[in-house]
């Protein structure tokens, strides 16, 4: 195992596993596939303020987790929104708590305070992962977004870094 930042040569594979989620899943509330050219330009915007990390095993990308601007208003500058998704076949292989740990650390280094995650519920796996590295729920927002004819609800995740 071994996490270290994104690469440009990353973004097929991170379309991949995102793109799995936005097909199958209400954990993204995107409804159309993110074609390769719109997840490299945003791996580009991301990576060039905040920390992106992957996780590969044997030179394969297994996940990736990025932190991004909270809001855009100044006073939210030492905020960040989190974000961690696994490929479906790596999910219970205990990579998700290293990846989310690096970046937690790595925020701390960047010397941001806050770190916020949305989840769409349920999601009991991201839960665990977001509450073993000491997340907190903080929030929960009832039938918030709408995908696949069903309502979706959104909880709200902080941890002062």
């Amino acid at each position: 195992m071994k996490i270290r930042p994104v690469h440009a040569a990353d973004a097929p594979r991170i379309c991949e596993i995102y793109n799995h989620y936005v097909r199958h899943s209400v954990y993204t509330f995107d409804e159309e596939s993110v074609t390769l050219a719109q997840m490299q330009q945003r791996i580009n915007v991301i990576s060039a303020s905040f920390p992106w990390l992957i996780i590969e095993q044997e030179q394969t990308v297994q996940g990736y987790a990025y932190a991004a601007a909270w809001k855009p208003r100044a006073a939210y500058r030492y905020s960040v929104e989190t974000t961690i998704y696994l490929h479906p076949d790596a999910a219970g292989q205990g990579l998700g708590r290293p990846l989310y740990q690096a970046l937690a650390d790595e925020l701390r280094g960047r010397e941001f305070h806050c770190a916020m995650a949305m989840i769409a519920l349920p999601n009991v796996p991201s839960v665990k992962v977001h509450e073993a590295i000491g997340f907190s729920k903080i929030g929960h927002s009832i039938e918030i977004g709408h995908k696949f004819d069903s309502w979706v609800d959104v909880g709200y995740w902080q941890l002062l870094l």
